[in-house]
């Protein structure tokens, strides 16, 4: 007998990052050609130590650390992404406008539980990030690609033409995962002035926002009086202090949003990590400067990416920014057929561009996503000279 399975979930495709470890199974890597693992976007490296020093403090000497505590997140914290918010973005941003969350993927995972339900329709760029992609089937909501123009910049007009009465929001991610653009702030006011003109919310997910390599705020969104009619603004501390394992992300929204999104995060989770939000208030009053030579070593790999790929033959950079590059190959086989090979061949692992875009975009079958930020220099130009040398 086999037990009910929800008809949604069954439709959902399985996680691209651990798809692609499974490729790895039963493979061997000579001992001068090992691994290359380029297909993930986290930091391998744990926190620096004085952040890691102000965890293990608070865990022995603060009791309320191991508690629960507020469901939208520490006062504290929540206070200080308004001041540092208000500032970098010059507009106003209050306690109010802020919810903690376990990761960004659950402050998306929330949002998106307050504006659409089964039947509705969300407009996604693409290539698009797949774990976006994947809550909306999961949730029986219908996502709408948007193909990306040059440079892999979307653009405001061509999302008008597939609003529908069903349309409930416009997921924008920049820098973009996967395909590294950086949104100038002028597309993402035309996004901000489309979507309020349609009574949508407009999602922006600045995971990446502290590796942008532009000096000065990314946009002007905030500096709208009205921001919070519009703009959901989403965010990570897993990249800037490398708090992957305590799952800390932040929703920037309207109070009246973040009321129903207290229901979804009293229900899944009832608050987040107390220990993870400690650890990002401490990161976000003393790591600024620290946090500025990780974005320089971000600016430096990115560097490296784009001159290789400029001398590489037949292959083309179509985006570059943050942690990724997304390229375009120039085999004559599926992209899901040769990162596979790439694996036996190259000691190379990498995702297709078939996990970033619907099967109706041929396009994704000629692309590739690189993940460069964990790896330096030399792994950089290791990884170059294999793909010089392949041949398929």
């Amino acid at each position: 007998m086999t037990l009910p399975l929800n008809p949604a979930m069954a439709a959902t495709e399985p996680p691209p990052v651990m798809e692609a470890r499974r490729w790895l199974q039963g493979a061997t890597f000579p001992a001068n050609r090992p691994l290359i693992n380029v297909s993930q976007a986290a930091p391998v490296d744990p926190p620096p130590l004085a952040l890691r020093q102000a965890l293990a403090d608070a865990a022995l000497q603060n009791d309320a650390a191991h508690l629960y505590g507020p469901v939208l997140g520490l006062p504290e914290l929540r206070a200080e992404i308004a001041a540092q918010w208000s500032a970098a973005y010059g507009g106003t941003v209050t306690p109010e406008n802020v919810a903690i969350t376990q990761g960004c993927n659950q402050a998306f995972t929330a949002v998106m539980s307050t504006l659409a339900g089964a039947g509705d329709e969300v407009i996604l760029p693409t290539p698009w990030y797949f774990n976006h992609k994947m809550w909306l089937d999961m949730q029986g909501v219908k996502a709408v690609p948007l193909p990306a123009g040059e440079g892999l910049i979307p653009e405001a007009e061509a999302a008008s033409r597939l609003i529908t009465p069903r349309t409930r929001a416009i997921v924008l991610v920049s820098p973009n995962n996967p395909g590294g653009a950086e949104y100038p702030a002028e597309t993402l006011a035309a996004f901000r002035d489309l979507a309020r003109a349609n009574n949508l919310a407009l999602i922006v997910d600045e995971t990446y926002r502290d590796f942008d390599s532009r000096s000065g705020r990314p946009h002007d969104l905030f500096a709208d009086p009205d921001w919070s009619d519009t703009l959901i603004q989403l965010y990570s501390f897993s990249k800037a202090y490398r708090l992957t394992g305590h799952r800390v992300g932040a929703i920037v929204a309207s109070p009246a949003r973040l009321a129903e999104v207290e229901k979804f995060l009293d229900t899944v989770a009832i608050c987040p990590s107390q220990l993870g939000q400690i650890g990002a208030l401490w990161g976000m009053r003393n790591l600024a400067q620290w946090v500025a030579g990780e974005r320089a070593e971000i600016l430096a790999r990115r560097a490296a990416m784009t001159g290789g790929f400029a001398a590489l033959e037949n292959w083309k950079l179509l985006g570059c920014g943050a942690y990724f590059a997304y390229v375009e190959h120039p085999y004559p086989m599926p992209s899901d057929q040769l990162a596979k090979r790439l694996v036996h061949e190259a000691s190379l692992l990498m995702l297709p561009g078939t996990m970033f875009q619907p099967d109706t975009h041929p396009e994704g079958a000629r692309q590739l996503r690189i993940a460069f930020a964990n790896i330096d220099a030399a792994g950089i130009a290791e990884m170059f000279n294999r793909l010089a040398t392949l041949r398929l």
